[in-house]
């Protein structure tokens, strides 16, 4: 596959302060890629060095096969951004915000931007400074994609879109990555990360920790385990279980993340008094990885 956006060991630091340290990243023409982690883990850092608003320490940046730079200036017209806040000119209307933003490419955007505006029911005579949280949101979705980018930067979208705007937004997604877009969707909120994207890279203390295909959480291949037994800690070294969440008596409870086929075969040689096994939703999987 062609990667659309590769990140070669970035690194930015505010003084003695740590911003990110060495993100490796490649991401694919066509997929919806996801960038997980809590505030403060990095996320925004690293979006603000793709897009070139922040000087980075180290490292390299392309975007379609192009070195991102300050010289670059064709190269941001294949970039659509969507920021976690969005700031306009409160004195404008809607629509003349978006003409005014349009103008600024070749293209002519006229039927995308009518497009989302049908699709998102945004009002045009709207001033900006109206407008509420959801609906300055929407503009921004707008501004982001009217000009039919190759690659899409979203930090937060969907901060402020009550749940049905956030179906009709997701819903939009698809057809950009239908259309061979590729969009690299930073979020806190894991359920909207498995519900769109394609791959997954989870970052903490900015760093990236883990590089997952979503299909891996579709597979449930974590599983949390409660066992009842005598036999206990014979289970547990055969397992190799090293991170115990509760231990008391002859019961432990854990995450297991392995062939559930070897975990039958593994407890079946022992006597169990009480079993339970519960799939994990993607919060649990994401704490997981940050204990």
């Amino acid at each position: 596959m062609e990667s659309m956006i590769r990140i070669n060991n970035l690194t930015k630091f505010y003084g003695k302060s740590r911003g990110i340290k060495d993100i490796q990243l490649e991401i694919e023409k066509g997929t919806i890629y996801g960038f997980i982690g809590p505030n403060g883990a990095g996320k925004s850092t690293t979006i603000k060095c793709i897009m070139n608003f922040i000087n980075k320490s180290t490292g390299e940046i392309y975007v379609n096969n192009q070195i991102i730079d300050n010289k670059n200036y064709k190269l941001k017209e294949e970039i659509g951004y969507l920021p976690s806040e969005i700031h306009l000119y409160d004195n404008l209307t809607v629509k003349k915000m978006l003409d005014y933003s349009a103008s600024f490419y070749k293209k002519d955007c006229n039927q995308r931007k009518k497009d989302l505006i049908k699709k998102l029911e945004i009002d045009e005579n709207k001033r900006i400074d109206e407008l509420s949280l959801g609906n300055l949101k929407k503009v921004g979705i707008v501004l982001a994609l009217m000009h039919e980018p190759k690659v899409v930067i979203m930090d937060e979208a969907t901060s402020g879109l009550d749940p049905l705007m956030q179906e009709k937004f997701y819903e939009i997604l698809e057809e950009e990555k239908a259309k061979g877009t590729t969009i690299f969707f930073s979020s806190h909120i894991l359920s909207e990360v498995k519900r769109i994207c394609d791959k997954v890279a989870i970052i903490k203390d900015g760093q990236i920790i883990k590089i997952e295909d979503m299909d891996i959480f579709d597979k449930n291949e974590m599983l949390q385990v409660k066992i009842t037994s005598k036999e206990i800690n014979e289970i547990l070294r055969e397992l190799e279980i090293a991170n115990i969440k509760e231990m008391k008596n002859d019961e432990a409870k854990f995450i297991y993340n392995g062939e559930i086929n070897k975990f039958i075969k593994t407890i079946s040689k022992y006597s169990i008094s009480k079993l339970l096994i519960e799939e994990l939703d993607i919060e649990d999987i994401f704490m997981h990885y940050y204990e």
